[in-house]
């Protein structure tokens, strides 16, 4: 598998040069900088602890340009489980040390000694394995497995406390290794397919060279691979994939198996039997095994996953939040990272950004929605991981309810085949009502004053409805220059039912730079105090005002509803 671009974190400008040099080795990787600290990051942060955490459960390698201390602390709460973690570096900030911390079963040594080599400098290696036999045992590289960690590792200390060693199978990478050789060895390394029970002189490495075809029709598909394996001799650690019919890409069956196997999923055109859909999928196979629910291809060589078959297609429709990246869940953060393809407005796709030079961007105006749902469905149906970009949240007033239309009138199974997802953002009634503090604490309704998608006689209804329900109100879209009379109607309707006092909260650009935050009445309250960008929100009858001690005001609406419940 390849390794995922990592991830530079540095705290202040004295470490960017020194980020720089590194970044040019790693053409994928971004340098995340501490918010009024560093100047010139590809991504801005405003919590160390918090980011560092989130790139850590993301599986993200780290090269953390500060103190080792600091990425312990960190990170302590986190170690679990040994052998499943990131390679985590610390590098001195004028790239004077470079010393790996965790991943040692992750390459992390590997990556050091690519660090120190673009630094010019020595990496502090402290494994003992490396350090006396110039490679990780229990790191094979991409495209082997190790059989057993904890065999392993007495098969390590052996080695260390003076035994020697003997290959059995095909080990190139060993080769330059300097292990202590000898034929006649109590100790072996075997590397093969072959399915047998572990040793405690063996270390077992399995080459990924086996393909297996399966159907999603097989009954208990995880449990069918294994006897299918078991009978033909062939070690589930070798399986590289699992391969379908594109026509059962939606199986959640085949979804659930691969992920209990760890392996990936990857799915051909439907040619009819499994034994050739299987066979084709490795050039001269060296054994072919087969029936009408699963079939088994075994290859010479380990193969890459990524040359066989292609990739179901997702397509996440994500929310951005208000604009503060603090805001942005993790979840669209680790949506962003594994993107092929980001499509959405040119402001709100720069929002999300910055990107790798291998991420393609796919701007459009603000009103083409269903030709940008479209254009994603097609891209996402050719096995590429898509994003549709909504700043807020993506299913209020955004792009998700355009991305399921478009798929709704699609007769096209490729675009139904396509992996899904909707990841929530903060919306922006949401974001202001946080920095005014509760006016949305009870029952509230959420309008847009735009008429482009409905009629306005169904807005003013809706208006006069909810004001007589004495709902608190959030208005998006108040006014714009095509539309400069309708939010001077929209309060005379609120007025209808509330009072003067009403207190009013205006939210300007909430989120991004330069935001304000307002607090008014509804009798105080005029068009001209509000443009596109401010997000109106009218409180109900219950809706109270009070003092901050810095200044300005508090604005809830309590959750009880008449007389104040006696505690």
């Amino acid at each position: 598998m390849t390794r995922p671009a990592p991830a530079i974190v540095i705290l202040g400008n004295g470490s960017l040069a020194t980020a720089r040099k590194i970044q040019q080795a790693y053409p994928g990787a971004l340098i995340h900088g501490l918010a009024a600290r560093v100047e010139g990051a590809d991504r801005e942060y405003h919590e160390f602890g918090t980011t560092l955490r989130e790139l850590y459960q993301q599986d993200t390698p780290i090269i953390a340009l500060c103190a080792a201390g600091i990425v312990i602390r960190t990170l302590a709460p986190l170690l679990l489980e040994k052998g499943a973690e990131p390679p985590v570096l610390a590098v001195a900030e004028d790239g004077s040390a470079v010393v790996p911390l965790l991943g040692g079963l992750g390459g992390v040594n590997v990556l050091a000694r690519e660090i120190a080599t673009v630094l010019d400098v020595a990496a502090a290696i402290t494994t003992s394995g490396e350090l006396r036999f110039g490679t990780c045992l229990l790191n094979p590289p991409s495209g082997y497995a190790l059989g057993d960690l904890e065999l392993g590792k007495r098969f390590v200390a052996d080695l260390l406390a003076g035994e020697t060693v003997r290959i059995e199978g095909a080990a190139p990478w060993l080769a330059q290794a300097q292990l202590p050789e000898n034929p006649r060895a109590r100790l072996a390394v075997h590397v093969g397919h072959a399915e047998r029970e572990p040793a405690a002189n063996e270390l077992l490495i399995y080459p990924r060279n086996v393909v297996v075809a399966v159907s999603a029709c097989a009954v208990s598909v995880p449990g069918a691979v294994r006897d299918a394996l078991h009978r033909a001799k062939v070690a589930v650690q070798s399986v590289a994939c699992l391969l379908a019919a594109d026509t059962e890409m939606a199986s959640p069956t085949l979804r659930e198996a691969a992920l209990e196997l760890g392996v990936p999923l990857r799915f051909a055109d439907d040619v009819g039997a499994l034994s050739t859909l299987a066979s084709n999928a490795i050039e001269q196979p060296v054994l072919i095994l087969g029936d009408e629910a699963i079939a088994i291809a075994v290859a010479e060589k380990p193969v890459d996953p990524l040359t066989i078959g292609r990739l179901r297609g997702r397509l996440a429709v994500i929310g951005l939040g208000p604009g503060a990246a603090e805001l942005m869940v993790p979840a669209v953060k680790a949506e962003l990272a594994r993107a092929n393809d980001v499509l959405g407005y040119e402001t709100y796709v720069r929002m999300a950004g910055p990107f790798r030079a291998d991420q393609v961007m796919h701007c459009t105006d603000n009103r083409e929605e269903m030709q940008r749902a479209r254009h994603a469905f097609a891209l996402a149906a050719q096995g590429r991981s898509v994003v549709v970009v909504s700043s807020g949240d993506p299913g209020v007033f955004a792009m998700a309810a355009a991305v399921l239309e478009a798929l709704h009138e699609s007769t096209d199974p490729a675009w139904h085949n396509v992996d899904l997802e909707i990841l929530p953002g903060v919306s922006a009634s949401l974001a202001t009502a946080a920095q005014a503090g509760a006016p949305l604490g009870h029952d509230f309704c959420v309008l847009s004053l735009s008429d482009n998608l409905k009629p306005w006689d169904i807005i003013e209804k809706r208006l006069d409805l909810a004001s007589q329900a004495d709902l608190a109100l959030a208005f998006y879209n108040p006014i714009s220059r095509s539309r400069p009379w309708q939010l001077g109607r929209a309060l005379e309707i609120v007025a209808r039912h509330r009072t003067p006092q009403t207190p009013v909260v205006l939210g300007r650009d909430i989120g991004r730079p330069g935001q304000t935050l307002r607090v008014t009445t509804l009798g105080q309250l005029t068009p001209d105090q509000v443009d596109m960008r401010t997000m109106v929100l009218v409180g109900s009858s219950t809706t109270c005002v009070f003092a901050r001690p810095g200044g300005g005001d508090w604005v809830y609406t309590p959750r009880w509803y008449g007389e104040k419940p006696t505690s």
